[in-house]
This record gives C-alpha cells, structure tokens and sequence, in this order.
C-alpha cells in the first residue's frame, strides 16, 4: 500500500509534536529505525521554522527511497529560507542565531535543501543515523530550468486535444510536476545510487519540449476562465510520435515504482492513467495522420460550458 502523500498541519504548537509521530511512523514502516531520531528532530526544527517565517498551508511528507527517505516540510511563503549561520565563538548563544533551526538540520541530515514553487516552498532534508557536530551537510539547490519548446519547423501539423478535462489534467501536471521534482533530486544527491535518474530527468526534459508555448496558453486561459473542458490545437512535429510512445512506458513504469514504495511518490490514479493515456495516444496517432478523437471520460457536470479556445 502506498504511503500516505502528506500530513497537514494545523497552525498551533501541537504542530511539530504531529509532524514528530507521523515521520517516526513513516521510518518505521519503511524499516528504518535508525532514522527516527535525526528524522524527529529535524522535522521539529522545519516546523518550527515554517510556523515562525512562513505561513499557512504547512504540510509535511515523506518522499525519496525507502533507502534514502526525504522528509519535507512545506509551507505557503515563497520567501528562500536562510542557510544556517555557523558560529565560531563556543561562548556564542545559539538561541540568538538567526536560522539556528536550519543549523539543526544540517546535523540531522546527509542531505538538505529547499524548493520554490510557485505558491509556496519546499524545504527538505535526508535524516542521517545519527547527529554530527560539524553540520556538514551540503546545502542541495534544486531549481528546474523550464525546458525551451523545440522549433516549430514547416513541416509541424496541428494536433486537437478535443473536451481537454482542465481539472483533471492540472491534476495530473501537478503529480507530474511531482514526479519529475523527484527524479531531479535522486540525480542532484544520488547519481552514483539512482543512475537512471538522471537518464529520465534527460528524458522528461525532452518530452516536456515537444509541446509548444501556445499549448499552455490555452489551457492557462481555460483555467483562468473557470472552464470544465476545452477543445485546444496546436502544432507539433511528426518527429515527436516515438517520443510519446517512450514515455507512455516510462509513465507506467513510474507508477509501479510508487506502488511498490521503490519510490516513495505517489502513482496516478487509475482516471489520471486513463486521461493520460488518452492525451499522448491521440498525439501519437494524429502525428501519424489519424483524425482526433475527443476525450469522454469524467463528464463535467454542465458540458454547455465548455467552449473551444485558439
């Protein structure tokens, strides 16, 4: 059974004592006792943190491998945290230390950073087996680099996503989003371990390149308007169809991963997988000449709505 994807935290000062017992729960069950200290510790000092510099909604998850578990503490401040500040002076009140919580970290973990998105932050660390005093641990900066569309060329054809289901696809960006952020961590903090992380995050890059600007413009638009579904065109290159059968594996491949906690993400649902599936199939085929053929699962609960956009 999966883990559960996340722990939402009230904003009291029973905060950290929640978010304590859930990630010792979480190490337990993944067999790793010897995580629970640093993990205990270093969540109390994120939550801490985030109830004291951020603001709501604060969450905590575990993600990662069950060999290298990640606990990540996320909060609604887009505002970068401060790296810890290492005091040479041994007489030096640590309680006046401005980030003293994120120095705390640094000694529970073997790996830590943070994430900005774009409503909100992530900051994260890699519980150690047990504490150090020097606080060593390497400052992990994760930031994606939005991948640049590839050149419409004259031999592009246009493609229609047709009743495009705006909900249940900025439901699936968001577990893809996941996915990849997942992958890109695994080859920042684990190459040598997780080889084939880095392989896919390559991969994600280029797939996330086929699609052009104006295809998110328009389901941003729908999105904004409030529609249920829209019918959205645009180009493509023949080129593209092997790129999407690829993927359409390496989807699957991803999702039995996280079922098997291999990957300690979550999996499509079985509607996203379907959706999903529906989307890059219809690329494929209409690549391949193959009228499009529109989506019919999930009706909206008032089709009249839905309107054609570009």
């Amino acid at each position: 059974m999966p883990l559960s994807s996340e722990l939402t935290l009230a904003s009291s000062p029973r905060a950290a004592a929640d978010a304590r017992r859930w990630v010792s729960t979480i190490c337990e069950r993944l067999e790793r006792a010897d995580l629970v200290e640093c993990a205990e510790l270093g969540v109390s000092e994120l939550v801490a943190n985030a109830l004291l510099h951020a603001s709501a909604p604060y969450k905590v998850r575990v993600r990662g491998t069950a060999t290298h578990p990640r606990i990540e503490v996320v909060d609604g401040s887009t505002r970068p945290p401060v790296p810890p500040v290492v005091a040479e002076d041994d007489d030096f009140d640590l309680l006046l230390t401005f980030g003293r919580g994120l120095s705390m970290v640094a000694q529970c973990a073997t790996a830590w950073g943070a994430t900005i998105e774009g409503d909100g932050k992530i900051v994260w660390f890699e519980p150690a087996p047990e504490m150090t005093d020097a606080g060593a641990a390497e400052w992990v900066i994760d930031h994606h680099d939005r991948s640049h569309p590839e050149p419409t060329s004259e031999e592009a054809v246009d493609v229609s996503l047709i009743g495009l289901d705006i909900p249940l696809y900025a439901s699936l960006r968001r577990q893809y989003h996941e996915l990849r952020r997942e992958l890109r961590l695994l080859s920042l903090s684990h190459q040598s371990d997780y080889p084939l992380a880095g392989d896919l995050t390559s991969m994600f890059a280029n797939f996330e390149r086929q699609f052009p600007d104006s295809f998110g413009e328009q389901v941003r638009d729908a999105e904004a308007r409030g529609l249920p579904r829209v019918d959205v065109t645009f180009p493509m290159v023949r080129e593209a169809g092997p790129i999407f059968v690829t993927m359409t594996e390496m989807f699957d491949v991803a999702d039995a991963f996280c079922r098997a906690e291999r990957l300690l993400s979550m999996a499509r649902t079985p509607l996203e997988r379907a959706f999903h599936n529906w989307l890059l199939s219809e690329l494929v085929h209409q690549l391949d000449g193959a009228a499009a053929q529109p989506w019919r699962g999930s009706p909206p609960p008032d089709a009249r709505s839905a309107s054609r956009v570009g």
